[in-house]
């Protein structure tokens, strides 16, 4: 199987850190800052900048201990386990998503604000679509793409900053306190998405060289040589241009072009602070899909995502994933890329809450753990952020006017999450899956001709005449909608044979065979059917089964034990659903017929395969034989 390579060394790292942690924020949030605290805003970003060192100390630690491509979900996962781990990362999906569609509409919109909506639509997409390539073909492309962005974002920054040392002048930071304290507290929360992005750095630990070294220490050396310019940017913009005029500026990048360079120097920082923007969005692309390829990875998200491209060494599935998730994002967000941009700074912010409780809470149950890096400090550190950011939360609920709109909007974005999550672990984990029979028992009964439509159970028996008198196995017999019509159809001189692995079900069914009199089938509870089939079962004729293929952990170790209890040319009947709502994956062994065949062939079965269409999924007919030695082909029908 392909794996992930490890390219990058630590310079190559360093800078991709630095841009992807500074982004664009600091080429637009001065401005901010200076209309909402004036001078004093410059305390807002020394605040910020220790607050970004303390969490860089805490994710470098962090990735030491778990060089992995998973990031936050996979730190989440060491403290919480699944189902916490999964909604963080979840969120961090959202958040990654809509950064790049909407950071891709800004920059489109920012290089020509004229342009036609479905222009601007088109041009996103098309940079979409180029950024994705360039992260399908390989990390060494991608690497230089990210490092060339970084350096112009650096260049760029340092082109603003050094020309106003000279002409630096104090008599533009006084009167330094412009408006109530509380202000500078409000800023600091503006200013926050500045020394946003260590995650991205972190999904590229997998393909980083000696990334228990190399990955802590570009952390913390990124947020220090970050907050160094930042603050001096920040200094020097205000000492030069006056906080009034920043702050009242709509173009104030442009504005302190023109004041250090002259006029006909905009255009070139223009489109330099536009290269930017893109730059910032490329680190993302590249990196979020090593995100979903984690979440796959540990059956959390479609399982098909977790593949790594043989020749390119990429998750290429999860990147083809990203590119039309962002796509859609584009297209339906674009009217509204202001609203989805401000959702991110509160959720990053939960997001970074989580990871540094995941730090607190590894401390205390894993003390003894190896960590090539460790955080001074450790739990006065963690909690400290831990009430920084609370404060910011809090701040910013109680300052800004639109904090709980957006927040029921964060919400909403996290309950998505949930049903997601029930789905697939009801796909993969076999605990999850006896409570999700046993929850939903009651409906597969009421339903029972919607899940299993008559039409279909006819299909089915209409190829086993001769059941009358037979023992017959049915092997995950639900709530009985088949068992009826196989006692029904064996008689009162045959046997049935029902288990499930629900006791819910089971109870179901007894009640009613009971309520019908019929005493020839004999049911068993089975919690381990998922492995198994239960040993009571002695030899049967035929063996029926529906809705269970996809929960077997071990098929080939199943088919051997039903073969073990079949005569020769005994009979079997599998029923699967498959394709649920079109969109939902289907387990990978399903969904090659060849290879579903050469599995039943290995353990003695000849098979056919058919698919019969449904309403809301279709339905996967598996039937044939017990042939043993048999090479013959059947084809998928």
């Amino acid at each position: 199987m392909a794996e992930l390579q490890r390219t990058l060394s630590y310079p190559v790292l360093l800078i991709i850190t630095i841009n992807s942690v500074m982004g664009t924020g600091i080429f637009f949030l001065p401005a901010v800052g200076a209309a909402v605290s004036g001078p004093a805003s410059i305390i807002a970003w020394v605040i910020m900048s220790i607050i970004a060192l303390a969490i860089s100390l805490v994710f470098a630690e962090l990735v030491g201990m778990y060089p992995k491509s998973g990031g936050i979900y996979e730190y989440t996962k060491q403290a919480f386990g699944h189902f916490w781990s999964f909604l963080f990362g979840w969120m961090t999906l959202v958040a990654a998503n809509i950064t790049i569609a909407m950071l891709i509409v800004g920059a489109v919109q920012y290089l020509n604000p004229l342009m036609p909506p479905t222009f601007k639509i088109g041009a996103s997409i098309l940079f979409v679509l180029i950024f994705n390539y360039i992260a399908y073909r390989g990390m060494q492309t991608s690497a230089f793409m990210l490092v060339s962005f970084g350096l112009i974002t650096l260049g760029t920054l340092l082109a603003l900053t050094i020309p106003g040392i000279r002409t630096f002048s104090l008599s533009h930071l006084t009167p330094f306190f412009t408006s109530p304290p509380s202000m500078i507290f409000l800023t600091v929360f503006l200013i926050a998405e500045t020394f946003f992005g260590w995650e991205t750095a972190t999904f590229l630990a997998e393909e980083t060289k000696d990334p228990e070294r190399t990955m802590p220490r570009a952390m913390w050396v990124a947020t220090l040589i970050i907050a160094v310019l930042s603050i001096l940017f920040v200094t020097v913009s205000l000492a030069n241009y006056g906080w009034q005029a920043l702050g009242a500026s709509a173009t104030p990048l442009a504005d302190l072009s023109s004041l250090y360079f002259g006029p006909e120097s905009v255009p070139l920082i223009s489109l330099l602070v536009y290269l930017s923007i893109i730059g910032s969005v490329a680190g993302w692309i590249v990196s979020s899909p090593r995100l979903i390829m984690s979440l796959a990875k540990d059956r959390l998200f479609i399982h098909q995502l977790a593949a790594i491209h043989p020749r390119h060494k990429t998750p290429h599935r999860a990147i083809i994933f990203q590119t039309i998730v962002t796509s859609i994002l584009i297209i339906l967000g674009s009217a509204r890329y202001r609203t989805l941009l401000e959702l991110l700074i509160p959720l990053v912010l939960i997001l970074y809450g989580g990871v540094v409780v995941s730090f607190l809470i590894l401390r205390f149950r894993k003390p003894d753990e190896q960590r090539p890096f460790r955080a001074p400090l450790g739990t006065l550190l963690g909690l400290s952020i831990v009430a920084a950011l609370m404060a910011l939360l809090v701040g910013w609920v109680l300052l800004s006017p639109e904090a709980i709109h957006l927040l029921r909007l964060i919400v909403s974005f996290v309950f998505l999450g949930i049903p997601v999550f029930l789905m697939l672990t009801a796909y993969y984990d076999p605990e999850a899956i006896i409570r999700f029979n046993s929850l939903f028992a009651y409906l597969s009964l009421w339903l029972e001709n919607l899940f299993l439509p008559k039409r279909i159970r006819r299909r089915i028996l209409e190829r086993f005449e001769d059941l009358e008198q037979k023992h017959v196995l049915d092997y995950g017999a639900g709530v009985g909608t088949l068992t009826l019509q196989l006692a029904q159809r064996v008689g009162p001189n045959g046997r049935v044979t029902a288990t499930d692995i629900s006791a819910k079900n089971i109870r179901i069914l007894n009640k009613r065979l009971k309520k019908r009199g019929i005493t020839h089938v004999f049911t068993i509870h089975d919690p381990h059917q998922v492995n198994r089939v239960h040993p009571q079962v002695s030899e049967v004729d035929v063996v029926f089964s529906v809705g269970m293929l996809s929960y077997v952990q071990d098929l080939k170790k199943v088919l051997r034990e039903l073969a073990r209890i079949l005569p020769h040319k005994g009979r079997i009947c599998f029923v699967e659903y498959v394709d649920f709502f079109r969109v939902l994956p289907n387990p990978k062994w399903i969904d090659d017929p060849k290879q579903l065949e050469n599995i039943f062939r290995e353990e003695g079965f000849l098979v056919q395969v058919e698919k019969v269409r449904g309403l809301f999924w279709n339905y996967l007919l598996i039937h044939g034989e017990k042939r043993l030695g048999t090479e013959s082909r059947v084809p998928y029908i």
